[in-house]
């Protein structure tokens, strides 16, 4: 039996952009991309805790060490720019590999993005 389970986790970022014309997706700082385990292209689930949306989109990375967030695409209607969020993938796995599988969660600061 295979089963879904947490694979990267960003908890607690603030939105620092939203562009509804872009193409799509979720641009994320690279240095919070890699210290997660995300990869470019990757679907991600969002998480709003201002206004309780769930939503899916795909990560790409943004420039290193600038703590962008930025929804872009339809996804830029479900968040304002200051919104917190929490960035959650998943991945599939055996059953038993599951019980011992360590995700990756980062908790960057708030108010930076940033991991430091």
């Amino acid at each position: 039996m295979q089963v879904e389970v947490v694979k990267s986790k960003i908890h607690r970022v603030t939105v620092t952009g939203a562009d509804l014309h872009y193409i799509g997706s979720i641009t994320i700082d690279e240095v919070l991309m890699e210290a997660s385990n995300i990869i470019e292209g990757e679907k991600v689930s969002i998480v709003n805790i201002n206004n309780g949306e769930r939503f899916e989109t795909y990560a790409i990375p943004g420039p290193r060490n600038s703590g962008e967030i930025c929804l872009n695409g339809p996804a830029a209607r479900k968040v304002h720019k200051g919104d917190i969020i929490i960035i959650i993938t998943y991945g599939i796995m055996d059953f038993e590999e599951a019980k011992t599988f360590k995700p990756s969660i980062v908790f960057p600061n708030e108010e930076t993005n940033t991991l430091t």
